[in-house]
């Protein structure tokens, strides 16, 4: 009962880390089928064993992509960013942009001072004028988004 609390506690913490492998069936090594200190559901665990095997074991890429649930061109990855970064390299990322990456200082600035100068103005004018001056198509929801996050300390 304990055992099973724990590890419901330490997928929930590899789900909130974006470590929590979602093909963990995937993984056939016995080491992940048959131990308690190998869990396949650990991302970062699993990709370090499977580069392992491949550079100390001498395991051919398609081997050890079948066993520990990769794909090739997955395993390549891996090992890019391995020789890039180290253990860390293996640490996925969360993809996509982390920020209104469209909204510029400069483009902020004009908006700070758009909303100075007419307070009750709306995000969706405010975007047709970012359009109109900087020629980059913004989302209302984006620019609200983003002064939203200036007001937090």
């Amino acid at each position: 009962m304990a055992t099973d609390r724990r590890k419901e506690d330490k997928h929930r913490a590899l789900r909130e880390q974006a470590s929590l492998n979602p093909r963990s069936d995937a993984v056939t090594h016995p080491l992940f089928r048959d131990g308690d200190f190998f869990d396949p559901h650990d991302l970062l665990q699993v990709k370090y064993e499977m580069l392992r095997a491949v550079h100390i074991d001498k395991w051919s890429i398609s081997e050890a992509a079948k066993a520990f649930g990769f794909s090739r061109p997955s395993v390549y990855q891996a090992q890019a960013a391995f020789e890039d970064a180290g253990l860390a390299g293996l640490i996925p990322h969360k993809t996509g942009p982390h920020s209104g990456h469209k909204l510029t200082p400069a483009v902020m600035e004009f908006l700070n001072r758009a909303r100075v100068a007419e307070p009750a103005v709306r995000a969706e004018r405010l975007a047709s004028l970012v359009h109109q001056n900087f020629g980059v198509q913004v989302h209302p929801r984006s620019i609200e988004r983003q002064f939203l996050r200036q007001k937090k300390p």
